[in-house]
């Protein structure tokens, strides 16, 4: 959520940047604006009612030790009358401020200069490529049909328990996910991000602090009657660890890194391009997650990113980074880099990672805020990324490292699975 004061200062600034995300923000901005100015003027009118019904009680008090009751009762009466207004003024003073919140919270996050003018994720920029294109035999297969050829992995059982989008991972490819899940987690913290174990659930105070409510309400499962929310994201509950938690300067950076399968309702996907992998309702992530000082925030960004790709590295696959556009760019990212494998047999690149810096967007809703040097509170900036998430991993080593006699398991995972290939 943007501070009302930044709006304030910087609203020339934010319409114009946000047309990078193809939205025209006057109005919304102007309405901000507005309801601030309202909002300040009836605090103003509080403050200083509020002011005059002190100075009133400790005139009454002088007068009552004075002897002069029946001037001090006329005051009392008027006091009476001040503290209606008080009632009336804070009434409408909570109507106000509920309804900025309201605007506020519709309003995404100002793109970085870095982000690119586009609509659609045809318009991404990209900023790298890297690893070796495979080479197939003539009989290779799509990861679907791997899967039910080497009996790892079992959609039509999914289907049968659950529905579509909640495959079964069976025998060495189970074996194989958990390697993964095993190896992301290692590399993590090696790297100096501490483990944890999240909950899958949250409420919706965690929902909105991540941004995820009120904007991907709809592609959250939702428990009806806990009013609970299956998480989209580890993102979400290992932010919210930070909810209205004031930070020391020195305690910062701080990292951390969890496991977590995720719940996405993905309505309205469906086609070719969401088979067997690609696109599913339940589905296994390691996230890793930075609280930082708003000035080595975008150095943190840029070292997350190194990270990811020393993974992609070690597994030999085929990646390239995007820089997302404005129209690609989620409602609480200032700026993303998306990774992106290819897919040999299906000749396709598959999104794995998405590494953002939400700057303060999340802090603010969060109050997440430290100390700094002038011991005055600041917000904190957050940023996430995946690391990795694992359907479209998976599906990429299945189809990258298939041969005609099975499917070979990456060298750096085989201390991880135990074994050296799928037959």
């Amino acid at each position: 959520m943007l501070q009302v004061s930044y709006i304030r200062e910087n609203s020339e600034d934010i319409v114009k940047r946000m047309t990078v995300r193809n939205i025209d923000a006057q109005p919304i901005i102007d309405a901000v604006l507005t309801f601030d100015e309202q909002r300040r003027k009836l605090q103003t009118t509080l403050d200083a009612t509020k002011a005059e019904m002190n100075t009133l009680s400790k005139e009454i008090g002088n007068l009552f030790k004075s002897g002069q009751a029946e001037k001090a009762n006329e005051l009392k009466n008027k006091t009476s009358e001040l503290k209606e207004t008080i009632k009336t003024v804070e009434q409408q003073l909570n109507e106000k401020a509920d309804a900025l919140n309201e605007l506020l919270y519709k309003i995404p996050n100002v793109p970085n200069l870095l982000v690119p003018t586009g609509n659609s994720d045809e318009d991404n920029l990209e900023t790298l490529r890297d690893g070796k294109m495979p080479q197939l035999h003539d009989s290779a297969l799509p990861h679907w049909e791997l899967a039910k050829k080497y009996n790892i992995i079992d959609f039509e059982l999914g289907n049968k328990i659950t529905g579509a989008g909640f495959p079964v991972y069976k025998g060495k490819g189970a074996r194989l996910q958990r390697a993964l899940i095993a190896y992301f987690l290692d590399k993590n913290t090696e790297a100096g991000y501490t483990e944890y174990q999240l909950p899958h659930l949250v409420n919706e105070a965690s929902g909105f602090g991540t941004g995820q409510l009120p904007d991907k309400e709809g592609q959250m499962y939702h428990v009806m009657e806990d009013n609970l929310y299956l998480i989209p994201t580890a993102e979400v509950p290992g932010t919210n660890i930070f909810r209205d938690v004031i930070l020391s300067e020195n305690e910062l950076p701080i990292g951390i890194t969890g496991y977590t399968p995720c719940f996405r309702r993905e309505a309205g996907s469906y086609g070719a391009h969401v088979r067997g992998l690609n696109r599913l309702h339940q589905f296994d992530k390691v996230e890793i997650i930075r609280v930082e000082h708003p000035s080595k925030s975008y150095e943190a960004l840029d070292s997350m990113v190194a990270h990811v790709q020393d993974i992609l590295k070690e597994l030999e696959l085929p990646y390239r980074i995007l820089r997302l556009c404005g129209g690609d760019l989620t409602f609480a990212s200032a700026l993303t880099y998306d990774f992106e494998v290819f897919s040999a047999a299906q000749e396709r690149w598959l999104e794995v990672s998405s590494v953002s810096n939400f700057e303060s967007f999340q802090s603010n809703r969060l109050k997440l805020r430290f100390k700094n040097s002038d011991g005055k509170n600041e917000l904190a900036h957050t940023l996430n990324g995946s690391s990795l998430a694992l359907p479209r991993i998976l599906a990429s080593i299945l189809e990258n490292y298939q041969t005609e006699d099975g499917i070979k398991v990456p060298e750096v995972l085989i201390p991880y699975t135990g074994f050296d290939k799928i037959s």
